[in-house]
C-alpha cells in the first residue's frame, strides 16, 4: 500500500452499519500489518471518548482506534457536534468546545473553517499512517444539505477516497435504498462507488442471490459481500437509536433486574455496555414511570441537557418514583449528568446546556452543582473503598458543572484521586463523574454480588474481563467480514484510486511548475 491509502465507507441511512464495518477493517488491516487509522470528519453524537490527552471525540473513532492498535488522536475526528435541545448543538473542535449554534448558523457560517480544519487533520493522518478509513454519516443522497456537506462525499473527493455503500437488510427495501442512494448521487460521486455491501442478514444467502444478480446488471456496481448479522458482540454503538432496540419489561429468567433511565438527551450510554455482557443481568431502558417497577439498581446516565432532562424526570413522574425506590433501599446509581440530578438543585446560569436557569434535583444527596463554561475532559484514576474492599478504577471525565456538598454527615467520597475526591457514597445512594466505572472488572463484581447477596443469592466469582471479551468481539466482527468480503477486490481498488489521485498530483503540479 502507499502511504495514506484511503477507503470511505458511506451507508444509505443512519445506523446502516458503517461504524461497525470501519472498526471491522481497522482491525483487518491491523492484522495485515499495515498501520491503519479511522478517520471521521464530522460526528454528531452524544457517546464520546476522551483521548490521552484529555480531548473529546466520537466514541467510534476511539473504538476504531483501539480495533486498529493506534492511540486515538482528534485528527480520527476534528469535528463533533454534540445535540443540546433547542435545535442547537454544541460544536467541539480538536476535543474542545468551540460554540454552541443552531443548524442553519452552522452550514452558512462554519462549512469553509470546518472545511480547513478537516483538511489539516487528513494530512497529518495520511503522513503517519498506510490505511486510514474513512467513515461517512447519514447518507450521501441527502440532497437538500449536500451543497454544504462535511463528512460524506465532500471528503470523498476531498481524500480521493473510493467509496464502499453500506445497506442494511434488516430494515426493509435494501435494494431500493441502495438504487435510490446511487441514482441521486452526481455522476463524479457514482463513479467513486467502487461497490455496495449489504449488512445484518439473516438467513440463506442463496436465497438472496437473484436480488443481487438483478442489482449488479441493473446499476452496474459490483455487491463486494452481504455480512451476517452478528449477535452477541460487545463493541459499543454510536448512534442512540440502538437504544430502540432494547427491552423496557423485566426478565424473569435474569436473577438481577436493572433499569436504566433513558433521557431525551442521554450520552455516553455505552458505560452500560460491561451489565449487558454478565449473563445475570438484564438491563433495560425505561422512559415512564409505569415501565420502572421495582429493579435492583436505578441508573441515572449521563446527560447532554441535564437540566432538560432533570425536568423530563420530573414531569414524567419517574423523579418520584426512583424518590420512592430510593427510600425503599433500591440502589441508585448516578453517573456524571445523572450523579449531578441526584442533588437538591442544578443551576445553569450561563445558559451552557439550555435556557433553563435553574431546575430542582431529585433531593437524595444533600449538594448542589453549578454549569460553568470551561469543560472538563481528563483521563481519571483512583481508589474506591466499597464494601470495605479497596478498588483501584479507571475512567473519565466529560462534565461542566462543579458540584459543592452542603454536608457529608451520612456518606463518603465515591472515589480518592490523586489530587482530590470524587463523588459520593451514602447508603443505597451512589454519585460519581467517572464515565466508564463499570468497565473495572473488579469493582463491577463487587456491586453486583452486593445487589446478589441483598437478594439471598450466591455471589459469583471471577467474572469474565470485559476487556478480553471486548478484544474477542474485535477479532470476531473480523473474521465475519473478512470471509464475507471481497478484501482483495477492495485493496486492488483502493490502490488504483491512490496511483490515479497521485498521477493528477503530478500533472497539476507540471502544470502550475
Amino acid at each position: 500500500m502507499f502511504r495514506g491509502t484511503p477507503l470511505m465507507i458511506q451507508g444509505t441511512h443512519s445506523d446502516a452499519g458503517k461504524s461497525a464495518v470501519v472498526t471491522a477493517l481497522c482491525r483487518i488491516f491491523a492484522r495485515d500489518g499495515h498501520k491503519t487509522a479511522p478517520f471521521k470528519s464530522q460526528n454528531m453524537a452524544l457517546n464520546s471518548y476522551i483521548t490521552k490527552d484529555g480531548k473529546e471525540i466520537g466514541r467510534a473513532q476511539g473504538v476504531q482506534a483501539e480495533a486498529a492498535g493506534v492511540v486515538a488522536s482528534t485528527d480520527m475526528n476534528p469535528i463533533l457536534i454534540k445535540p443540546t435541545g433547542d435545535y442547537q448543538s454544541q460544536i467541539v473542535v480538536h476535543g474542545k468546545p468551540f460554540q454552541n449554534m443552531k443548524a442553519g448558523t452552522y452550514r452558512q457560517e462554519f462549512y469553509e473553517k470546518g472545511l480547513q480544519v478537516i483538511e489539516k487533520s487528513y494530512l497529518r493522518l495520511q503522513r503517519e499512517h498506510e490505511i486510514i478509513v474513512i467513515e461517512g454519516a447519514g447518507s450521501p443522497a441527502e440532497v437538500n444539505l449536500n451543497d454544504r456537506e462535511l463528512v460524506n462525499m465532500r471528503i470523498a473527493r476531498l481524500t480521493h477516497a473510493p467509496v464502499i455503500l453500506v445497506g442494511d437488510i434488516e430494515k426493509g427495501g435494501v435494494f431500493a435504498s441502495l438504487v435510490g442512494t446511487l441514482q441521486l448521487l452526481e455522476e463524479e460521486d457514482r463513479k467513486r462507488v467502487i461497490g455496495v455491501v449489504i449488512n445484518k442478514f439473516r438467513g440463506d444467502v442463496s436465497l438472496l442471490e437473484p436480488g443481487l444478480e438483478w442489482f449488479e446488471a441493473y446499476t452496474g456496481v459490483p455487491v463486494l459481500g452481504v455480512i451476517p448479522y452478528v449477535s452477541g458482540l460487545h463493541i459499543e454503538a454510536e448512534d442512540s437509536v440502538v437504544l430502540d432496540s432494547y427491552s423496557k419489561d423485566k426478565d424473569e429468567t435474569k436473577d438481577l433486574d436493572i433499569a436504566v433511565i433513558r433521557f431525551p438527551y442521554i450520552s455516553n450510554f455505552t458505560d452500560l455496555d460491561p451489565l449487558f455482557s454478565e449473563e445475570d443481568c438484564h438491563v433495560r431502558y425505561v422512559q415512564k414511570s409505569e415501565e420502572l417497577g421495582r429493579p435492583d439498581m436505578v441508573i441515572l446516565p449521563g446527560s447532554k441537557n441535564t437540566l432538560g432532562d432533570l425536568q423530563f424526570l420530573h414531569e414524567s413522574g419517574l423523579g418520584n418514583r426512583i424518590h420512592t425506590l430510593a427510600e425503599q433501599r433500591t440502589q441508585i446509581f448516578g453517573v456524571c449528568g445523572g450523579y449531578q440530578m441526584l442533588g437538591d438543585e442544578v443551576v445553569d446560569e450561563y445558559e451552557v446546556e439550555s435556557s433553563l436557569k435553574s431546575v430542582s434535583g431529585l433531593g437524595l444527596i444533600p449538594m448542589r452543582t453549578r454549569l460553568e463554561k470551561e469543560k472538563k475532559t481528563v483521563l481519571s484514576e483512583g481508589i474506591l473503598d466499597y464494601e470495605g474492599k479497596h478498588f483501584s478504577i479507571k475512567g473519565y471525565e466529560i462534565h461542566m458543572g462543579v458540584t459543592i456538598f452542603h454536608e457529608r454527615e451520612n456518606g463518603k467520597p465515591f472515589a480518592v484521586l490523586a489530587d482530590r475526591t470524587d463523588g459520593v457514597q451514602m447508603d443505597n445512594i451512589i454519585g460519581t463523574y467517572f464515565h466508564g466505572i463499570f468497565h473495572n472488572d473488579s469493582f463491577r463484581e463487587e456491586l453486583l454480588n452486593t445487589l446478589r447477596r441483598k437478594k439471598g443469592l450466591s455471589p459469583i466469582i471471577n467474572r469474565l474481563s470485559f476487556e478480553r471479551k471486548r478484544e474477542e468481539s474485535f477479532d470476531r466482527l473480523a473474521d465475519v467480514v473478512s470471509m464475507n468480503l471481497s478484501m482483495e477486490k477492495i485493496k486492488e481498488k483502493m490502490l488504483e484510486f491512490q496511483a490515479l489521485s497521485k498521477k493528477e498530483a503530478r500533472e497539476a503540479h507540471g502544470k502550475n511548475v
